[in-house]
């Protein structure tokens, strides 16, 4: 039986990892089906501390991974898909491998949100696509882009944007934002953001240099079809936890992300298990939250299992 696994290799994972490891708890690590997490699929990051340069996305996942490694902990490529976690002992299923471990850090990440059409994951993560304004909003700078949503999300993105970009233009599949009274207000009120109603995004289209360059939009009402130049679409329609194995075993909001205890940032309803990253913070959602989870989360299973000892 292990002391601790691991579920995840995004930032939360790794930073958890590193920390369990130089704690000698020895951590088994499962990776999932996107090893690395979202980072691996951005080309640079400028919003990390310590690379005042930047540093490529792969690149720094691959460091947090061979730091983990450096410090004793272990890897393995599993997907776990289902939960028991009813007895005083964890236990893990990925398909017909199980594992078991006195303790568990849950860091499955979430995946956003996308719009399914032509050219859109063509030119994600670098080539003018992006889900994240606050990771990538400053390789905007006075550029023109497009925002597409209709919520609070959307309504943040654009106006974060509005600090970097000439224009924002906001495209929303209905007549009215969705978003909260006083986000949709601001968002309106702006005099750098234009909303175009009742449309869809139905193409990205590449430049010579295969990164964006404009947008094909249809009008739902009149079915007529426009085109808007832009250099980077970000997509603001929300995220999806990777929480389900934990249905029906931990406590989820109503949108599907781990709930922690009230007076924990990490800690879960179960004894043992703790949350981290993305999978239960719908809030930040960025990469240095999420290792500071991480931190959280493993020194309280060091704690937690010291305490159980």
């Amino acid at each position: 039986m292990e002391n601790v696994i691991i579920l995840g290799t995004g930032c939360a994972g790794f930073t958890a990892g590193i920390y369990t490891a130089r704690a000698n708890l020895q951590p088994l690590i499962l990776e999932g089906d996107l090893p690395g997490g979202q980072l691996t699929t951005t080309s640079e990051v400028e919003n990390f501390p310590g690379f005042p340069e930047g540093i490529d996305g792969f690149m720094l996942m691959d460091n947090l991974r061979k730091q983990a490694a450096r410090f004793g902990s272990r890897f393995e490529s599993a997907l776990v898909d289902r939960v028991d976690f009813s007895e005083g002992r964890k236990i893990l299923y990925a398909g017909e491998k199980s594992f078991e471990a006195h303790s568990v850090i849950i860091a499955t990440g979430a995946t956003p949100r996308l719009l399914g059409i032509p050219g859109e994951k063509e030119m994600y993560g670098g080539k003018g696509v992006t889900t994240c304004a606050t990771c990538d909003g400053a390789f905007y700078r006075d550029m023109d882009v497009v925002v597409v949503g209709g919520g609070d999300s959307a309504c943040e993105e654009s106006l974060f944007l509005t600090r970097f970009c000439s224009k924002v233009t906001l495209v929303h599949r209905r007549d009215e934002l969705r978003a909260s009274r006083i986000m949709a207000e601001r968002t309106l009120a702006h005099e750098k953001i234009e909303v175009i109603w009742d449309s869809a995004v139905e193409e990205v289209l590449a430049g010579e240099d295969g990164k964006a360059n404009a947008v094909n939009i249809r009008n739902l009402k009149a079915n007529d079809t426009s085109n808007i130049p832009c250099k980077g679409v970000f997509i603001a329609i929300g995220h999806v936890p990777n929480t389900k194995p934990f249905e029906g075993v931990l406590e989820l909001d109503e949108d599907g992300y781990l709930v922690p205890e009230q007076n924990s940032m990490v800690r879960s309803s179960v004894p043992g298990v703790y949350v981290a990253g993305d999978c239960a913070d719908h809030a930040y959602r960025q990469a240095i939250t999420a290792a500071g989870m991480g931190c959280q989360a493993a020194i309280e299973a060091e704690r937690w299992l010291a305490e159980k000892e």
